[in-house]
């Protein structure tokens, strides 16, 4: 059995092997490793201790193992080094009947090898445990094994052998796939070359743990710990050996381009809509006049009316906690994220109110909330809290619109947007220095958060709070409904938020929309790096566009991280495509200089 990934085509990954052995050693018979053949390549490495602490015979002499008569020749190499190897082997000395099997993750290319080297009395299996040392560190079970009956004798004991040796994987629990080799490439081109793609543009990226990781996120992270574990000659051999690879490469490349253009042509379209807005502006008033001095913007702020009849609300609220510990909630924007954190806030004691441009009645009055379809009315009610639950691009018109003065002077607006310093610098332009502002960004959502928000952070700015305990006391309840949950709570400035987030929340949704647009589906090989990719993608697609667009257009951090991941994806292709131009032109010089030794011949 030769190792399989190595930095130097013929320089043997030994983890890799050790991982295989460990699984073959619980299984009756005898497992043996064979060298490779001296040639003017670097030295093959000693591994006998470590096979003798795996229970398996090592030879440093490919006769000496093959003399051995083994029933069956695993061959564990890379995608490179695999002619060379099955070249250098002494078949004269195996029985005429021996089994080979590869464990490539390319399919088409050792088969034909296969067929093409071996005598036709050999067996033949191309198997792919779509797995390694990372992935299944644990065990097996449930990871997919792909195989094809390649070429098998008719005789009972070579068909025995052939199941004996599948049952294998069978027994530590694989789902074992049989599956043409065409039909592999096909899917793992999607699969596997993707994942991997996906993975090294990320470590190019050099992306980093922050202190506000979403799910969505963390599982990049771990995406890129794998991959990156696999050598460049690995991923290369993706590319390089399977037809479909480039055709994949090419619609990456396409999608990327299709959401930076759909991105640009939307940031293009605000702008014009602005200029064009301002010039008209500028003819209405040099048209209509004016009469009298402008108002100054702090003579819009009407207080509170002191004759204000205050309503008390009785819900449907819960007996968990002490009367004195409740809020009085208004949510504006009572849509499906408003919604989701109504059900929580209710279950908890608090009064939730609702408002919202769209008819929720139906919907608040089954989760125990007030709604209103009027702001006047609600901000008459006197909530201690105003939650602002709107999309970035709607916050600042809705925010303008409430009726501020109906208000009580010492009230507490929060927000739950997914930038934090536009919502703040927001708030303190837009409102009366009496009322309090906290900006808050729940790190989860009602996909994310639908089995309960344990763990799951929660971050915030204590950005304006006064100083007067009962105001203090109130933030502090406030934040307390999600410390209740289990959240993480973690207190952060808006401007380090952000600077957070264009690395985690900004990519997650560009890699998610990007593999969107690519149109991954599920294949019968999926490995569990594609199964990541996956439910990013059905994570992030539920979102609308308008809140990517958010991401990018307020967080002055996003426009940085987008050329930092395009130049990551270049650089990536340069990397392939170099190497692709280095085999080209080593090939060319050699078959010159053949051409010219014959010449002289």
């Amino acid at each position: 059995i030769q190792a399989r990934r190595c930095s130097f085509p013929l320089q043997p990954a030994s983890q890799d092997c050790h991982h295989w052995l460990r699984k073959l050693r619980a299984v009756p018979g005898n497992y043996t490793r064979p060298p490779r053949p001296h040639r003017t390549r670097p030295p093959r490495s000693d591994y006998s201790d470590a096979a003798k602490s795996l229970g398996v015979s090592f030879f440093s002499n490919p006769h000496d193992l093959c003399e051995e008569h083994p029933e069956v020749i695993l061959l564990c190499t890379s995608v490179i080094s695999i002619e060379w190897v099955l070249s250098s082997l002494p078949l004269q000395r195996l029985k005429r009947s021996t089994l080979f099997v590869d464990v490539l993750s390319v399919k088409e290319f050792p088969r034909d090898i296969l067929l093409e080297l071996l005598p036709a009395d050999f067996d033949v299996i191309c198997s792919h445990p779509m797995f390694g040392p990372q992935s299944a560190r644990h065990n097996w079970k449930g990871r997919a094994f792909v195989y094809e009956k390649v070429r098998i004798g008719n005789e009972e004991s070579r068909i025995s052998r052939c199941e004996k040796f599948l049952d294998i994987f069978a027994r530590e629990g694989c789902r074992m796939v049989e599956m043409c080799c065409e039909e592999h490439d096909k899917h793992a081109a999607g699969s596997q070359f993707i994942t991997h793609t996906v993975g090294r543009v990320l470590e190019l990226f050099n992306l980093e743990s922050t202190a506000i990781n979403t799910k969505g996120y963390e599982a990049l992270l771990d995406l890129v710990e794998n991959t990156a574990e696999d050598s460049f000659d690995l991923y290369y051999a993706l590319f390089m050996y399977n037809k479909s690879a480039l055709e994949m490469l090419e619609r990456l490349d396409l999608a990327f381009e299709a959401l930076r253009n759909e991105l640009f042509d939307r940031l293009h379209n605000v702008v014009r809509k602005q200029l064009f807005e301002k010039v008209q502006n500028s003819q209405d008033s040099y048209t209509w006049p004016q009469n009298g001095a402008a108002l100054s913007s702090s003579a819009l702020v009407v207080r509170s009316q002191d004759n204000a009849q205050p309503y008390e609300y009785k819900g449907q609220i819960s007996d968990r906690f002490d009367d004195n510990l409740k809020l009085k909630i208004a949510i504006v924007g009572f849509g499906n994220f408003g919604q989701f954190l109504a059900k929580t806030i209710v279950c908890q004691g608090h009064t939730v109110l609702a408002y919202s441009r769209s008819d929720y009645s139906d919907i608040a009055k089954k989760l125990g909330v007030s709604y209103f379809s009027d702001a006047d009315d609600l901000c008459e009610e006197h909530p201690e809290v105003i939650l602002l639950c709107t999309s970035i691009l709607s916050t600042e018109k809705v925010l303008k619109s409430l009726p501020l003065q109906r208000l009580k002077r010492s009230t507490l607006f929060v927000d739950v947007l997914s930038v934090k310093e536009f919502p703040r610098s927001l708030f303190l332009q837009n409102l009366p220095p009496y009322f309090d502002v906290l900006c808050t960004h729940p790190m989860f959502g009602p996909e994310s958060g639908k089995n309960g928000w344990n763990g799951l952070s929660f971050v915030y700015d204590r950005v304006r709070v006064g100083s007067q305990e009962s105001r203090v006391s109130r933030c502090d309840r406030f934040l307390d409904i999600f410390a209740r949950e289990g959240c993480r709570m973690v207190e952060m400035s808006c401007a380090e938020h952000d600077q957070h987030a264009a690395g985690s929340q900004f990519i997650t949704h560009t890699m998610g929309r990007v593999l969107e647009k690519l149109g991954l589906e599920s294949t019968p090989i999926n490995t569990k790096g594609y199964e990541t990719l996956l439910s990013l993608v059905e994570n992030t697609a539920g979102d609308s566009f308008d809140l990517y667009y958010g991401l990018f257009m307020y967080n002055v951090n996003a426009m940085e991280q987008l050329e930092r991941l395009d130049h990551s994806f270049e650089s990536l292709k340069k990397q392939l495509f170099g190497r692709l131009h280095g085999v080209l032109r080593k090939q060319l010089f050699e078959n010159a200089e053949k051409l010219q030794i014959s010449w002289e011949r």
